[in-house]
């Protein structure tokens, strides 16, 4: 006798950041809806305890990159990662979420049938495969693979004698004390890696092909110190937010609109810890700021490095790899002992898994964005991107938030199905990429596999919180463009 499989209101997929952020609100704003986080591994956190490379960090400040209702009160506005995994699972305690997770929970498959009006989730456990349904779906997967990062093909990776290592691999034990160690890359992961393995190592050589943009913050926001002082902390921290995220995005904006006068302040700032030989070899990239993603360093950490002649920065392309380092393109020779290929990420749709309507195969290329959140003709389904030029959370609260006063209108309206659907005026959109003008090499990589965006909300991923903020919001969710069924 078969056993009917579970069912649940929601399925929240992912407990990370955007997963943790879903329960909450879900508790909050739905509180007679039954739902569970399916995490297929087997703790939660996501990036912050996938990643455990030396100095692992955010690149964004708390104060945005913290859930609004877990005020960050920690004197380090930028933080490592274990703090950051505390703080999550502080989060996950304190309302009682951690209950609703089922950790080692791998979805493979959703289907949804239009006959049933729900999803079907065939799930991994261990040795076992089941089945669980769900009327609603919140896509909590982030945008890169678990299951390795990127990698290119070096000639002679093979010959090299010593060890060589992904981030997103990292081993535990591995001891560095005392060794020579390149680190390829220019990105948030390899300046992040540079300053902070300098402790043990006895030398650290970022080998890039082109310069980044790179700019130095404090680590400490004394502004948001010094309100916690006079202020309660709820309110302290949602004034610190506010703040970090206007002066946040008049910086991108000003990058947009007036390039050249951001260069000249970013590349004076770089005067303020570097020669001016090194800045113009090393960190004076040929693109504008934000054209790719800046690089956060926290009190001039990889500055300080170089200066202390602990580390070194070769801007070069690589020939080949030897059995004892990396031949340049110039002739020039790194040795090492330890190469780290800080060299980006696998990224993926919707966590891997595949999604079919009706036995339809989905593919997200032919679709189009609704709001950034949802896809054209895929019902009862939502999924958080964050920003690239701003801290992801601000987008997932936003989008989560939004689910779920969609459940409740369809609650309130006795309906049980919403599909974004193109009106007629729609068909003649250009298909414009997910994310326009950002040609970072990660991203691109990306772009074919991702739905399309238009010209015209609510066809649009805006990449602006301000923008996102009246868009996703503020707007009703029955919008004209949304049906409901």
């Amino acid at each position: 006798m078969s056993v009917s499989p579970e069912h649940l209101d929601v399925v929240v997929v992912g407990a990370g950041i955007s997963g943790i952020s879903a329960a909450y609100h879900l508790q909050t704003m739905c509180p007679d809806r039954e739902f569970a986080i399916l995490e297929g591994r087997s703790a939660l956190g996501g990036t912050w305890d996938l990643f455990r490379y030396p100095g692992v960090r955010s690149d964004s400040d708390m104060h945005t990159l913290g859930f609004k209702f877990k005020p960050w009160s920690n004197p380090k506005a930028i933080a490592d990662g274990p703090s950051i995994l505390d703080y999550l699972n502080e989060t996950v305690d304190e309302f009682g979420i951690r209950e609703k997770i089922r950790f080692d929970h791998r979805i493979s498959n959703a289907s949804w049938s239009w006959i049933d009006r729900r999803w079907t989730l065939t799930v991994d456990h261990g040795a076992d495969t089941f089945e669980i349904t769900a009327n609603f779906v919140f896509m909590c997967t982030g945008y890169y693979s678990y299951r390795g990062g990127f990698t290119p093909e070096f000639a002679g990776a093979d010959a090299f004698g010593g060890q060589m290592i992904h981030p997103q691999e990292w081993p535990e034990d591995l001891d560095y004390a005392g060794k020579r160690v390149a680190v390829i890359g220019s990105g948030a992961t390899a300046v992040t890696l540079v300053p902070a393995m300098t402790d043990r190592a006895e030398h650290v050589t970022m080998v890039q092909r082109t310069p980044t943009w790179v700019v130095s913050a404090p680590s400490q926001d004394p502004i948001a110190n010094a309100l916690r002082k006079v202020l309660p902390n709820g309110l302290a921290f949602e004034l610190t937010r506010q703040k970090n995220r206007r002066f946040g995005e008049y910086v991108y904006r000003q990058t947009r609109t007036n390039p050249d006068r951001v260069r000249r302040r970013l590349l004076s700032e770089l005067a303020k810890h570097l020669p001016q030989e090194q800045i113009d070899a090393h960190f004076t990239p040929s693109y504008n700021p934000w054209d790719q993603r800046v690089c956060l360093v926290p009190d001039a950490d990889l500055f300080e490095a170089i200066k202390a002649r602990k580390a070194d920065v070769v801007t070069d392309t690589i020939q080949r790899f030897t059995e004892t380092g990396i031949q340049l393109d110039s002739g020039t020779h790194v040795d090492a002992d330890i190469i780290v290929t800080a060299t980006g990420l696998n990224l993926v749709t919707i966590g891997e898994m595949d999604l079919d309507i009706d036995g339809e195969k989905i593919d997200f290329s032919e679709l189009w964005t609704y709001k950034g959140l949802g896809y054209s003709e895929i019902p009862n389904l939502i999924s958080v991107f964050g920003y690239i030029n701003a801290s992801w959370t601000l987008r997932a609260d936003l989008i989560v938030e939004y689910g779920c006063r969609l459940l409740n209108h369809m609650r309130n309206t006795g309906t049980d199905t919403a599909t974004p659907r193109l009106r007629p005026s729609d068909l003649d959109m250009p298909r414009r990429p997910f994310i326009d003008d950002f040609p970072a090499g990660y991203m691109q990589r990306m772009m074919p596999m991702l739905p399309k965006q238009g010209d015209r909300a609510p066809w649009l991923n805006t990449q602006s919180v301000s923008e996102d903020m009246k868009l996703i919001g503020k707007e009703t969710v029955d919008d004209g463009v949304m049906v409901f069924g």
